[in-house]
């Protein structure tokens, strides 16, 4: 069944819209453990989303369920602190709610952070890893399903998602704060539990380097719609059978939290840049 999001969050819209204090340039979508970033930038006005009309409420540890307005180096941001999950039980036109926002809004960049857990053996807990590509096809097809994603033109935008160019700029920001940053392809789980061992080798035998449960619907979607859209991986922990490790949320948090710093300036340089 398709669904029509301007009806669907026509409230909500209309509540925003009233109250932002400017219209954003830039979106950022924080993951798991990464909200601090927004500790680090001139907040200009805040927003519960448990206080919005219709918007989810955030259930999951890292997430704070709150949307920022903010400036850094000259740019407007929203910043949503916190996502919303398909494993939270919530429909997939509800998960992609941050990115239809901020295309409402008028906000050209997306860019989007996760904590995924680290496939290839080089990608240690507290890398920093940019997404070249993400494997998706399932999703695009309920994307396409339940929000009617099938116009040529949303198509052709496709070609350069993750964007090339806004890949290129946070590269070059990464080398201007001498923070190694890896590249590979991010790859999809619903959740909400951890895959299995053999899951994993499956992942890493068709070319995946994290896996994540989040991310490429919001990517598929900002794409389709034409925003320049590029996401980055924090690497929490090894994924299932890479390390003997058991994995914990907590250990995603406690690591997000010891990179916060790396990460925060790989960020702010790519506003600069951007």
């Amino acid at each position: 069944m398709m669904v029509d999001l301007d009806f669907k969050y026509n409230e909500l819209f209309t509540y925003l819209k009233n109250e932002i204090p400017f219209k954003p340039q830039i979106a950022l979508i924080l993951g798991s453990g990464l909200g601090d970033f927004v500790n680090s930038i001139d907040a200009v006005k805040s927003f519960n989303t448990s206080e919005l009309p219709g918007y989810p409420p955030s259930t999951i540890t890292g997430h704070a369920g709150k949307i920022h307005f903010g400036k850094y180096a000259r740019k407007k941001l929203i910043i949503f602190q916190g996502r919303i999950h398909l494993y939270e039980g919530y429909p997939l036109s509800d998960c992609i709610l941050p990115v239809f926002l901020s295309h409402k809004l008028n906000a050209k960049v997306v860019l989007i952070t996760n904590a995924a857990g680290g496939i290839n053996p080089n990608l240690t807990p507290g890398s920093l890893m940019l997404v070249s590509s993400f494997n998706g096809i399932s999703l695009k097809k309920e994307l396409t399903g339940l929000i009617g994603i099938a116009s040529e033109k949303g198509k052709k935008h496709f070609y350069d998602c993750p964007s090339f160019k806004l890949n290129k700029i946070i590269k070059q920001a990464a080398s201007d704060q001498n923070i190694p940053l890896h590249e590979g392809v991010y790859w999809y789980t619903k959740g909400p539990s951890y895959e299995t061992p053999s899951e994993i080798r499956m992942m890493a035998k068709f070319g995946g380097d994290a896996v994540g449960m989040s991310t490429v619907h919001e990517a598929v979607y900002s794409g389709y719609l034409g925003l320049k859209t590029a996401a980055v991986s924090c690497i929490t922990n090894y994924a299932a059978g890479i390390s003997d490790q058991k994995l914990s949320h907590a250990e995603v948090t406690e690591t997000a939290n010891r990179v916060k710093d790396k990460f925060e300036r790989l960020i702010k340089r790519t506003i600069e840049l951007i």
